[in-house]
């Protein structure tokens, strides 16, 4: 298996408002935000486009479970279903199933300190049409 990880797909973040964490950095940062947050557009080696996303949840959210930190990095990789196996050879807890969606595959594992990671194999041209 050649590449894994080929760049960070996100950046989740657990706060008490997330509405108004979003106007903050729209009004300071001047970050154009949306239901979601902000998806930062850029281009891959080879030119075609990439994204990565920057998210406020609300603190009760499930979707860290079973981590219980604060934050969850998503990780863009290039094939999901080959790494999966590797992953569990090599001892990574994996975290339910691999789930589908037209914008790409996910999956979810958890690093030795309990941070849940979020694992993404984009089909970007999804979020352009």
């Amino acid at each position: 298996m050649k590449k894994r990880v080929t760049g960070l797909g996100g950046f989740f973040f657990k706060t008490k408002d997330p509405d108004g964490i979003k106007t903050w950095y729209k009004k300071h940062l001047g970050i154009p935000t949306d239901n979601y947050g902000w998806t930062f557009w850029w281009k891959q080696e080879d030119g075609s486009p990439g994204s990565t996303q920057w998210s406020p949840f609300p603190e009760n959210t499930p979707y860290f479970s079973p981590s219980a930190k604060d934050f969850m990095m998503n990780f863009r990789v290039a094939d999901l279903e080959g790494l999966l196996p590797v992953l569990r050879e090599e001892g990574v807890q994996v975290i339910g199933e691999m789930e589908t969606y037209s914008y790409g595959k996910f999956a979810w594992i958890l690093d030795p300190e309990g941070n849940k990671i979020e694992l993404w194999e984009p089909v970007d041209q999804a979020f352009l049409e």
